[in-house]
Order: structure tokens, then sequence, then C-alpha cells
């Protein structure tokens, strides 16, 4: 056995090659030693300033010994894993040329680090395989806000065609993480948590719906035993992309842990021919102590764009379960007239305004204003709005056509397909193919038309199937047709910057951070039952901030579900996002008006508050209750809904604690108008000592170390808290 000294052995001299990044409590250490593509060796809590010497001290130690390994030497995974660096795992790029440089062995010719005028500090990597002829740039960002981004661009420099299967970037988890948290979904009950053991093997989570997916893995989460939103150590990935996706964990025995994700491609999809390029979706890293800390920090970055929105979220009064297709002009003016009088700000005209589309069967594509319904067109309707101080906004659905339709019978080429066969219809309908240049065009004129025509603040932009064998000229046209909609949708608002664009998908089937550097807000759910908005709200802000989440209160009865609720807990719900109504408010009573018209009074009041606060959640051990609510960056004020979603083991409920306040500082806490109001066992009787106008005053560490009682609900109903610093 030879005694002879290895490489191994020797510490790393200091080098520039080692790059360290800091944010917000946030440290990234990326290792460039040796030539090859960067590794890792930090992402998570802010490891201070040390001097180059100890990052190559920390390089040293953190070493493994190189044994195990399935090649002589260590493997550490690149944010792009190669098996030629003896990587096992699933690699991050994969194609070939018809068999050919299919495994590559990059070698970085050089990088920079830079600081971007938002204080953003962005590394790109360049490398090449001379052999396989391909070059690769690799961004990797790390936020003001502390979130870790990362995207890749691959280009072929070899003089035949390269078939892409995919480009795929990862970050790494302690072996620490040792559960997971991702989710699953269907229309109607979008975002539904499950935890997973992160064992070794593989978590794929593959998307192939042609659009974000109700079950999408949505932000795939690694963390310490028991995570929850207060506490535990969490990493989370979001793949930013509205197509066909995958995200995946991965781990091994000789890698403590892989987040990864990127875009799925489908054979053939992706043939870069020399000198062309693909750049993949960015994909996003958030580090935090409890889920709370991760999602802050997706929110702070998103409200610190320059197209975030800025003005007060309005009050929306959507007609679709109001009306569904029976539009009459009469009734709409009706309804607009007692929106306005609880106070809406904006009247959205649903699905049935245009060519023959009196049911779901029939008419999309035909984007003209029906001549039948709208003799004198929409403006009767829009100035009626307009004239009661409200904004007009409009549904469309772009991307879709029915084959009863003026479009689909002059243009049947214009359907994304295979050339044998069309794809089995969904809901009456296919999917206009817009990367054929001429549909593509047709449909900016005919949006740009009625936008220029009308006086339209707002389009409620639907997406309602699935694209299943959605082929584009013979091959997958997925890809293509994402990128058409993302060039859409910039061409459109950059002709009408006033317009906003809420992303719509059969509900929240298209719930992603690149859509949304598009629109101002997503639909949350079709699904306005009360109950069940309860936890899809929930968990969509776990990545989006409330001020883009469309929140709406129904009628008494849900639509979807069947179940009745009191106006208290529907209003109270809704009020944590963009708060609209989807209720024909002309059925409504006085006393339901008046109370409506109060909650919406309190949303305008408290709007500022909940859509810059920071967003918190109590880990509250009953599970029959949830505690949430925002709180004010400065810690100056925040308001809390106490929720009761099933019946207690404890009667009376025991003590709730209320997180996110400052420690030091005493607050006035006190039942909040109009949710102070309990509904629930002995709101007859003796009343709760505290809950009145006076209130108490607690410090900040007591209310989240001890709590306060809090009142006996019937299940699903609320109450309302707030608390301010005194």
């Amino acid at each position: 056995m030879s005694t002879e000294p290895r490489d191994t052995d020797v510490p790393d001299p200091p080098t520039t090659d080692l790059v360290h990044l800091r944010a917000d409590g946030v440290s990234v250490v990326v290792d460039l030693v040796g030539g090859t593509l960067p590794r890792v060796l930090h992402w998570g809590a802010d490891l201070g300033a040390p001097d180059p010497a100890v990052l190559a001290d920390l390089r040293h130690a953190t070493r493994p010994v190189p044994l195990g390994f399935p090649v002589d030497g260590e493997v550490a995974a690149a944010v792009l894993p190669e098996q030629s660096a003896g990587h096992v795992g699933t690699p991050g790029l994969t194609g070939s040329r018809d068999g050919r440089d299919f495994s590559t062995a990059f070698a970085v010719t050089g990088h920079t680090v830079e600081h971007t005028d938002d204080a953003t500090q962005r590394l790109a990597v360049q490398a090449v395989d001379a052999a396989a002829g391909l070059a690769l740039e690799l961004v990797l960002e790390l936020t003001a806000q502390g979130l870790v981004r990362q995207r890749g661009t691959l280009t072929n420099t070899a003089d035949d065609v390269y078939a892409l299967d995919g480009l795929l970037l990862t970050l790494p988890v302690p072996a620490a993480a040792t559960e997971l948290l991702d989710f699953s979904g269907r229309w109607a009950r979008e975002r539904s948590p499950q935890r997973t053991a992160f064992t070794h093997g593989t978590r794929l989570r593959d998307n192939r719906r042609g659009r974000t997916g109700y079950d999408t893995a949505f932000v795939l989460v690694a963390g310490t035993p028991s995570f929850g939103h207060r506490r535990g150590q969490v990493w989370g990935l979001h793949t930013a992309w509205s197509g066909n996706h995958r995200t995946l964990a991965e781990r091994s025995h000789h890698q403590p842990g892989l987040l990864g994700g990127g875009e799925l491609l489908t054979a053939g999809e992706v043939r870069l021919a020399p000198g062309e390029s693909y750049t993949s979706p960015w994909t996003y890293g958030s580090w935090g102590v409890g889920l709370d800390a991760l999602a802050g920090r997706f929110h702070r970055w998103m409200r610190a764009r320059p197209q975030h929105p800025r003005t007060p979220r309005p009050v929306t009064l959507n007609t679709w379960e109001a009306v569904y297709f029976a539009h009459d002009l009469d009734r709409l003016t009706e309804l607009a007239d007692a929106a306005a009088a609880i106070g809406a700000e904006r009247y959205v005209l649903d699905d049935g305004w245009f060519g023959s589309r009196r049911d779901d069967t029939r008419g999309l594509g035909d984007w003209y204003v029906s001549a039948d319904v709208w003799p004198e067109g929409l403006h009767p309707l829009v100035d009626h709005v307009t004239g009661l101080g409200m904004q007009f906004g409009l549904w469309v659905e772009p991307e879709m056509v029915n084959p009863d339709s003026d479009l689909a019978r002059a243009h049947p080429d214009w359907i994304l397909r295979v050339p044998a066969r069309l794809p089995r219809p969904a809901r009456h309908q296919q999917v206009l193919d817009l990367a054929h240049p001429d549909a593509y065009a047709y449909i900016l004129e005919r949006l740009d038309a009625l936008l220029t025509e009308y006086r339209i603040g707002y389009l409620k932009w639907d997406h309602n199937r699935d694209l299943v064998d959605a082929g584009h000229a013979g091959v997958a046209g997925v890809h293509g047709q994402t990128l058409a909609v993302y060039r859409l949708l910039d061409e459109l608002r950059a002709r009408h910057p006033g317009v906003e664009i809420e992303s719509c998908s059969s509900g929240g089937a298209r719930v992603d951070l690149e859509i949304l550097q598009r629109t101002d807000r997503i639909w949350g759910s079709d699904c306005i039952d009360a109950l069940e908005r309860q936890q899809i709200q929930r968990w969509t802000n776990l990545l989006v901030p409330l001020e883009l989440i469309g929140a709406h209160v129904g009628s008494g009865t849900a639509h979807s579900t069947g179940r009745r609720h009191a106006l208290s807990f529907r209003a109270g719900t809704a009020l944590f996002g963009h708060l609209g109504i989807e209720w024909d408010l002309r059925e409504a009573d006085a006393a339901q008006r008046a109370e409506l018209a109060a909650w919406v009074a309190a949303y305008k009041e408290l709007r500022g508050l909940l859509h810059t606060g920071t967003a918190v959640h109590a880990d509250v051990a009953d599970p029959s209750h949830h505690v949430h609510g925002v709180v004010a960056h400065d810690g100056s004020d925040a308001v809390f809904a106490v929720v009761a979603t099933a019946t207690s083991d404890a009667l009376p409920t025991g003590r709730l604690t209320f997180p996110g306040l400052d420690p030091d500082a005493t607050y006035h806490v006190r039942p909040q108008p109009p949710g102070d109001v309990v509904d629930g066992l002995g709101s007859h009787g003796p009343s709760l000592p505290w809950w009145t106008p006076d209130g108490v005053r607690l410090t900040g560490r007591v209310l989240a170390e001890v709590g306060v009682q809090v009142p006996v609900l019937f299940p699903e109903h609320l109450v309302l808290v707030r608390a301010t610093r005194v």
C-alpha cells in the first residue's frame, strides 16, 4: 500500500476561486477550485465575513474521506451535476447527437462576480466541453432578500445538431434535513401539503400538464425534524416555469442531499442547431428558520420588483358566480349598482360576452363582442361601471379555442396537435398554437383592439385545460407555446402598461414566479368555500404575497362544495388576500349588504398593513385551530385571525400564541371589528374577560411564548385580533 501523500491531504491555499455571497442572514459559498463546474459548499445561515484563508480551510475541512465513491477521489455534485465527475444520481444535462456526446466534462474558462443596481450579487461562470461541442454559462444570484436563484444557458458550438433532453440545476442541503414537504392538488383543492421522509433515493415530481399544474410540487422544502412555520431550518426550491417542469429531492450514501429543478423537455422538443442556445428557467432557493422565514424572502423579493403593484389592491366584484353565462345589461348594471354601494372598486365581466359564447361548448377564439347580447357593444356597461367610480375588467381565455367557433373552422391548422389526430377535448376546447405566427398575430390584434376601444383596466386571463398531445409542426410544442405566451403577455403590457392582468387557470393551476413576472395577481382557486380556502390560501402564501392572491367572498352556499358558511367566516377568510366578491348581491338582503360593507371597509382600512407586512403563522398544537396574521415590518401593528376549523379537545379552548411581534415592545391587544363578534359556545353567556375594546396590554414576547385565551368558536368560524404597539 502506498504511503505517498495524496493531494487530498494538503490544505488548499487561499484562492479567488472560492466565492462567498452574503445577504440578509444567508451565506452561499461556491467552490470553483480545480476548473470544474461550481459546487456549493454551503447554503444557509450567514457565516460572517471570514477572510480567504478561512474559506480555503472551510473547503479543506469539509472534504470527505475518498472512500465509497463510484470513482477514485472525492465526488462533489456541481450545481449542474455530471457523471464524468463521478455523480451517479440524476444528471444535470441530458442530450446527445444521435447518441454521441451523451456525457459532458465541462471545464470552467472564467467567472465574474458583480453587484447589480438592486443589490443582487451575481456569479456568472463560463465553461466549455470542446470534445462535445458545447458551451455553458451558469448564473447564480443571491438577492438582497437572501434568495438564491440559478439558470443555465447551453450553446451548441459544433457543426451538427444537439438534441437537448434536459437541463437541471441543483442546490445542496445538509444531512440534518430529514423531512420533505411538497404539494399535491386537484381542481378546487390546489396546493395540498404532503410530508415524506427524506430518505435515500430520488423523489421526482414531474409535471406534464403543459401549465404549472394543480398538483405541482410548488415549493419543495427539505427541513430538520418536525419543522414548522416558526421552527426548524428549512431549505426550499421553486422551479419558475409555466410549462412542463420537474422538481426533485435526491439523497445517496455519498450525497447528503440535493434539491433540483428545471424544464421537462419531451423527445425532440429542443434541438440546437450550430450556434443556437437554450436557456433554462430560473430555479429559486430560500433558506430560513421556519416556513414563515422561507416565505418572507420570496415576498420581500417580489415586492421589491419595479413592476410590483404599488396602488391599493381594489375590492373586485366578479360576475361569474352571480350570473354565469346569462348576460343581460339590466341585470349586470343592477349588480354594478349593488357592488358600488357596498364599496367595490373594480367590476369584472366574466365569460359569455363574445361571439356565440352562450355556454362553454362554443365560441372560444372569436374575440369579438357578441352583437346578439351586446348590440351597442360593451360601451353601455363600461360607461355605467366607470360612471360609478369603479374600474372595468374583462375575462378572456386567449390560449384556447372551441372546435365550434369561427376561428377553428377557418384555421384548423392553428390548433396544437400531432399530425394524425386532434387531442382529446377537455371542456369542449383545444389549445391554440401561439407558436404559429399567424395565430399569435390574430390573438395579439384582437386583445389589443379590445383594450384600445374600451376603458378596460384589468384582464382576467384564464387557461382552462391541460396541454395533451400538444404538437407544433409535427414535434412537441409545449416549450414553444410557453415562450409564446410569455411574449404575448410582454407585448400587451408594453402596449397597455396601465392594464393589470390576473393569471387564472381553472382556478390556481398556473401559479409560478415566471408567470407572475407578467401578471399582477393569481386566482387562488375556483373554490371559494371559506373552509377550503383557509388551506389553499395558507399554502399559496408560502410563495405568493397576500396582495397577489385573489380571494373572494361567495354567496352563503359555496358553489363548488355545497357548504354553507356565515358571512363573517367567508369575509374574514377573503380579507387575507386581494379581496373580492363573487355573489349576486341583488339577492342579498339589507342586513347582509350592511355586514359585507363593514368587511369591505375593514379591508380598505387594513390593506396597507396586509399587503406590505410580514405574513406569520403560529405552530398550533391543537389541530382544530389555526392562527395566522400579518405584522408590520417595523413591528408597530398587526392583525391576526383565530380560525376554528373543527371542534377542539379542550373546552374552553386553551391559549393560543401570536408570533412575529417585537418581543420587547408592549402591545394593545383587542378584538378587531367586524371580526369581533363571537359565534360559539357561551357567546350569549359569560364573555371572555379580555374580549372588549379595552383588551389587554402584553409584550410581544408574552404573546409569542404564553399567548392568550381565545373565544370558544363554533367550527368554521373565525375572529380577528389587533395588536398595536403602545
